[in-house]
């Protein structure tokens, strides 16, 4: 099938012409993976269509909803090599990397129909009175969009709408135009999964498409994972409509820190990882590391040595890589010109990253020194970059690596778990970890940040609290109603 939307059951043939919407494969850029033009009218299609069928699948009941998603999983496991190699193919990480991307589909379903995450919105009651209870319900919101990144374009969207799906509410869905073959492929697994019509809707576009969802009057929320420039450019469309849920999970400016008691081998293999796994294209990779100055000796040359063997190459090419391209060749620019205007304001290259010269939008890593972090070294340059200093003591590691309006991960590494426990209640983020990288999160945990990294709606167990509103009602079985205080009854009124 070729590109097509996805609207009230029915796939929506998408013309060639006038394309504004390609993807390609970043590894060998004359590839062309998808292409075509977008309708702006789909999207008041798909929100009438997920509205329409909305009543029905709300009233359907947990257990229909459940197996519903649990054919979805089927579909999914069963489809894993390929949805694999699409990955691979549009977003550039390695084959390995995208296996394990396609695993976590399943694995969501498995841990949104599980006890922490049922727990959160089962019904629950106080008897107040032999014949009188008060009682909390959840109903879902409604029609709920999903927009999806390009990193993780099968794992993240899905975050969002298996639980979405689960507590009742109706899908339309807008993958990352970098990743619109993954996104058509997730939905044909939806229809494979026999949901009914308009349940789950699929509308391809850029930014114009985007925008146009994300200001509808027809949503009842709004589930983002991207960039804080888009997720503000979301919070702006909705100033005037308080009442719609919006979930923004954003990106991150994540910080490490080594004491000089940390696990030697421990501290410089999970801070290469954390920091150029996916080519540095997670928004938990590792952005600043600093060093406790005891442990500089020792952590410095070998992290740099450890970076510069890591291998780079095609995603699903005969030999193993660690990292493959970048996503787009202004990505890889725009890492570059990061580089060059962090050596004009005083760093120091312990690393140089450089454009490898083969076709495709390789590159390798860059590790940037500064004589100390402050608020002038943050923000998220998506890319294999990491930027380094030395902190005099732990207050001034905590300082550093607090200097940053994002707040999604941070990790410690050192042997003292007093040292940790006191440190961790300070750090300013959503997942901190002791003695792992900040790359990587468990599905089993909540998964958010603060500042600019998101809005107190954190994703992964949590994700089912910004599927429902809580309901409360007052509730009584009798007819033994009470005559008020200044107020006078005769039951004879009633006849």
């Amino acid at each position: 099938m070729g590109p097509a939307n996805l609207i009230d059951g029915r796939w929506h043939p998408l013309q060639a012409e006038g394309a504004d919407v390609t993807s390609v494969n970043p590894a060998r850029p004359e590839e062309v993976v998808w292409s075509a033009r977008a309708s702006i009218d789909a999207v008041s299609a798909a929100i009438v269509a997920a509205r329409r069928a909305l009543p029905a699948w709300r009233m359907a009941g947990a257990d229909a909803r459940a197996g519903a998603l649990k054919r979805f999983a089927a579909v999914v496991t069963a489809r894993t090599e390929d949805i694999a190699r699409a990955i691979t193919r549009e977003m550039g990480k390695t084959l390995a990397e995208s296996r394990l991307e396609v695993k976590l589909l399943a694995d969501k379903v498995a841990i949104t129909l599980g006890e922490t995450c049922q727990s959160r919105v089962r019904p629950w009651q106080v008897a107040v009175a032999p014949t009188r209870v008060d009682r909390c319900s959840f109903r879902s919101h409604g029609v709920m969009a999903v927009l999806g990144p390009f990193n993780f374009p099968a794992h993240l969207p899905n975050g969002h709408w298996v639980p979405a799906l689960l507590l009742g509410n109706t899908i339309v869905f807008k993958p990352s135009e970098r990743t619109p073959l993954v996104g058509q492929i997730m939905a044909e697994c939806m229809v494979a999964a026999e949901l009914p019509p308009g349940v789950f809707n699929l509308v391809q576009g850029g930014p114009e498409v985007a925008k146009s969802l994300v200001a509808h009057d027809g949503l009842d929320g709004i589930l983002f994972t991207g960039s804080w420039p888009v997720g503000r450019s979301i919070m702006q469309a909705n100033l005037d409509r308080p009442g719609r849920l919006l979930a923004l999970e954003m990106g991150g400016s994540n910080a490490a820190i080594v004491l000089d008691d940390a696990h030697r081998r421990q501290a410089v293999l999970e801070c290469a990882r954390a920091s150029f796994a996916t080519t540095g294209q997670r928004c938990t990779c590792t952005r600043r590391i600093v060093v406790h100055e005891s442990a500089a000796p020792w952590f410095i040359p070998a992290f740099c040595r450890m970076a510069s063997t890591l291998l780079v190459g095609e995603g699903d090419g005969a030999a193993p890589a660690f990292m493959g391209p970048l996503t787009t060749e202004a990505a890889r620019r725009a890492a570059l010109e990061f580089q060059a205007g962090a050596v004009s304001r005083g760093a120091t290259i312990l690393l140089r990253a450089s454009a490898l010269d083969r076709p495709g939008w390789f590159m390798t890593p860059g590790i940037l020194k500064w004589p100390r972090l402050t608020l002038e070294h943050d923000g998220e340059v998506f890319a294999p970059i990491v930027q380094l200093a030395v902190a005099r003591n732990d207050e001034d590691a905590l300082e550093q690596a607090n200097a940053s309006r994002f707040g999604l991960a941070a990790s410690v590494f050192t042997a003292s778990r007093a040292r940790w426990e006191a440190l961790c209640p300070r750090l300013e983020a959503g997942c901190v970890n002791w003695n792992v990288g900040t790359a990587g999160a468990s599905s089993a945990l909540p998964f958010g940040g603060l500042g600019l990294s998101g809005n107190h709606r954190p994703a992964a167990a949590f994700s089912v609290d910004s599927c429902a509103a809580p309901i409360a009602h007052l509730e009584e079985s009798s007819d033994a109603a009470a005559v008020p205080d200044g107020a006078l009854w005769d039951d004879t009124w009633l006849g």
